[in-house]
């Protein structure tokens, strides 16, 4: 497994997301667990482009 992939898994199995157990963690593909990962951390991602307000073009 990709060494990335595994220290999020140790991640989220000590402090699984609201909703699920470590037990749902440590069953999860790599896949999952990193759409997973974006999803509950997209506002970090989000670079505020189309957002409302004034533009200068």
């Amino acid at each position: 497994m990709n060494p990335s992939t595994e220290k999020l898994r140790k991640k989220y199995i000590d402090n699984p997301p609201e909703g699920m157990t470590s037990e749902d963690i440590r069953s999860m593909s790599g896949e999952a667990l990193l759409d997973m990962d974006y999803f509950l951390n997209k506002d970090e991602f989000d670079d505020d482009f189309g957002e409302e307000g004034f533009y200068i073009f």
